[in-house]
């Protein structure tokens, strides 16, 4: 198993994180990375567009001329949609572009977004994010030191964020604070750089460890 450092936020060297092979050992999944952006993108949609049929368009219903002898076509009112500024036939009406995406299939994407940070060196693992107080600066200086690059995704457990890496991020330009319940892989691609708590990758690498499928664990203890 391979193992990656762990530095407190002045960069300096704590410890070592051991990495499951079982997890992060596979290949990238690259297709896989491209179903789950695309749906992470379907679900940002707002769906909102919309056209008028003939029962929205302004314009009364009344037949403008009888139905025979006058030697023009038959019609029967102003808003049909043969004519200009009619109504429109099947157009586009306010929806939900969402749909379905298995787990599994999310979990082993995220797995290849992981892998992929972990390989261009674009991680950093620390072992808390606690600073003195709540302020901004702290943050930006912490990040420079880590050489975190101009966009960077940090990601903390539910039980150990606190206000202070709430309130000291949330101003900082090209940085997003997450949950390492809610990472998602378009989380991991988009930003340059990730830095991962202790407790965040712990926790995540052990949801993943859930999700890693039996044939191919098997498979790599035959060859071992």
């Amino acid at each position: 198993m391979a193992n990656i450092n762990v530095v407190n936020l002045g960069g300096t060297k704590v410890g070592e994180f051991e990495l499951a092979d079982a997890v992060f050992a596979g290949e990238i999944n690259d297709a896989l990375l491209w179903e789950s952006v695309k749906h992470y993108r379907a679900a940002l949609r707002q769906g909102t567009a919309a056209t008028k049929n003939r029962k929205l368009v302004s314009g009364a219903g009344k037949k403008l001329w009888k139905q025979k002898g006058t030697g023009r076509a038959r019609v029967g009112s102003i808003r049909t949609p043969l004519w200009r500024g009619g109504g429109t036939v099947h157009g586009p009406q306010p929806r939900s572009y969402e749909y379905a995406f298995p787990q599994k299939k999310l979990m082993g994407a995220l797995r290849s977004a992981i892998t992929a940070k972990i390989q261009e060196g674009k991680i950093t693992i620390v072992d808390s994010f606690e600073v003195s107080e709540a302020k901004t600066k702290l943050y930006r200086q912490a990040l420079d030191k880590l050489e975190a690059g101009k966009t960077t995704l940090l990601v903390e457990t539910s039980k150990k964020l606190d206000e202070k890496l709430y309130l000291g991020s949330r101003n900082l330009a090209g940085v997003e604070l997450v949950l390492s319940s809610e990472v998602h892989p378009y989380d991991l691609l988009r930003y340059e750089h990730a830095v991962f708590s202790k407790d965040a990758i712990e926790a995540l690498q052990e949801t993943l460890k859930k999700y890693v499928s039996k044939r191919k664990t098997a498979s790599d203890k035959e060859v071992a």
